[in-house]
């Protein structure tokens, strides 16, 4: 017996030592890339397990929106706002064992730009007029005209820094910078990363990731029931939250996305080119009761076409209370006092067919009666993207800052503003920080004040997680899964 206990003592310890600290993580997400080339798809299912892990921009997002250093440690922008210097971080390799320069900027930057890209954000890198290489760790890139969304556009999963040497496979096999390691995809199943122990910044903790794909709901909750999994980001089953949020196992971290939930109303049509019938359907609408019917109460309520968890959010939801009595004055004044019909055309998520009932409900209180069409997502984006063929459409914008769209007399729902276009040209043509800050809360303002569409929630973001593991991000500013600060804790 005596001999036997420093060896159990040994493995105790040992135990102990495993359960305090696990090196690994499993983490489940709902799609599954197609690729795993960021720089030729617009599947943001590539960005959910390569951003930040294993490829790396001049810049990238934080958790809250804001634009951080990545591969560059600093930046000058010239007093003509055309020309931006980069210096690039020391002594940064990828994952081949080849040196990361200048070189390899110049050639991401014009490969993105030139007429035969694949890059599904081409137009993010149309105004670059050149690209020079001043020194291995300094490169020059010259616009054709201000951009003040520059840098902004440099902290896309597309704008990430690729070597000419690994493009051939790059959609099997990446070869990136980041703190972890492409190992291996095993199609329909996993994709599994390594710690970069040559990491230029700070070592990660994980030692080794596995990501995993659950497309089904039901799979996704017994899955992490039986801790088959540590986390899953992006829970799609938001129902079984409070299962979840009761048991001491587990922890649910439910943050925002880019997903602006709006009714949308076109505009170019004759009862919605009345900004008195906009108001009216505004005021008709009861944001919590959609949230709470349609998305089992995720959601954060908006009043603008703006992300809650960007610096520059303004809220704005007190322009577009819930008031029906209101909502039915402001039909009579524009002429409507029996209301009018009109169509609701809904594709196929389940905040829209969900959220389209309970509107048709809302609408119908004031006297506006809805049509509904239920479409698929070719039959919304020919009839209603593309045909403008509608009256009223539920639609979640995921993109980053895209309030741009609104200056786009062209887009689907037709808004035409000379004074909102003029606001956002000069937004586009402003660096300053704090001068971006002012005109964006303008644009903010003009667009809730005018009822262009009725904005109703934030998409939630819901990740379910082992009560252990911290460090992950709440928010979803871009669509991305950063493990860089991901740790175990007792």
């Amino acid at each position: 017996m005596v001999r036997t206990r420093p060896v159990l003592a040994a493995f105790l310890l040992s135990a102990q030592a495993a359960l305090a600290a696990p090196p690994d993580l499993v983490i489940a997400l709902q799609l599954e890339p197609p690729h795993l080339d960021p720089t030729s798809a617009a599947a943001g299912a590539i960005d959910s397990v390569l951003y930040t892990n294993v490829f790396e921009g001049l810049t990238k997002f934080s958790e809250t929106g804001e634009i951080v250093p990545g591969l560059a440690e600093s930046w000058e922008i010239s007093d003509d706002a055309k020309t931006y210097t980069f210096h690039l971080h020391d002594g940064v390799t990828f994952h081949d064992g080849t040196a990361m320069d200048a070189e390899d900027v110049k050639f991401s930057l014009d490969r993105a730009r030139a007429e035969d890209s694949q890059n599904a954000q081409k137009a993010l890198f149309e105004g670059i007029a050149e690209v020079t290489v001043l020194d291995p760790l300094t490169v020059q890139v010259t616009l054709a005209e201000p951009d003040g969304n520059f840098l902004f556009n440099m902290a896309w999963g597309d704008a990430v820094i690729v070597a000419p040497e690994s493009i051939e496979g790059i959609q099997q096999t990446p070869v990136g910078t980041g703190p972890f390691v492409f190992d291996r995809w095993m199609t329909g199943d996993r994709i599994e990363l390594s710690r970069n122990d040559a990491y230029w910044g700070e070592a990660p903790a994980l030692a080794h990731v596995t990501f995993r794909f659950i497309a089904d709901p039901t799979a996704a909750f017994a899955a992490m029931m039986a801790q088959d999994i540590d986390a899953f980001a992006g829970f799609p089953a938001p129902e079984n939250l409070p299962m979840f949020e009761a048991d001491p196992r587990f922890k649910v971290i439910v943050g925002t996305t880019e997903g602006e939930t709006i009714l949308a109303m076109n505009n170019a049509e004759e009862h919605f080119a009345d900004p008195l019938v906009r108001a009216a359907v505004a005021h008709a609408i009861d944001r919590q009761a959609i949230i709470d019917g349609a998305m089992f109460g995720q959601g954060t309520p908006i009043g603008t076409h703006f992300a809650p968890h960007n610096p520059d959010y303004v809220d704005l939801t007190e322009l577009s209370t819930y008031d029906p009595e209101k909502a039915k004055t402001l039909l009579a004044d524009a002429g409507y006092p029996d209301g009018f019909v009109t169509t609701l055309k809904l594709p196929p998520p389940s905040y829209a067919r969900r959220g389209g009932e309970i509107i048709a409900a809302q609408l119908r209180e004031i006297g506006i009666e809805t049509e509904i069409t239920n479409l698929e997502w070719a039959q919304w984006l020919e009839e209603v993207f593309r045909g403008k063929d509608f009256g009223l459409t539920i639609i979640s914008h995921t993109e980053p800052f895209d309030i741009g769209i609104y200056a786009r007399p062209d887009y689907y729902f037709g808004y035409d503003n000379p004074e909102l276009q003029e606001l956002m040209a000069t937004l586009g043509a402003t660096t300053d920080p704090a001068a971006r800050s002012e005109l964006v809360a303008k644009a903010e303002t003009m667009i809730a004040e005018d009822h262009v569409n009725a904005y109703l929630f934030q998409l939630a973001f819901p990740t379910v997680a082992d009560a252990r593991l911290e460090g992950l991000w709440q928010n979803q500013p871009t669509q991305a899964t950063d493990l860089t600060g991901v740790h175990w804790v007792e």
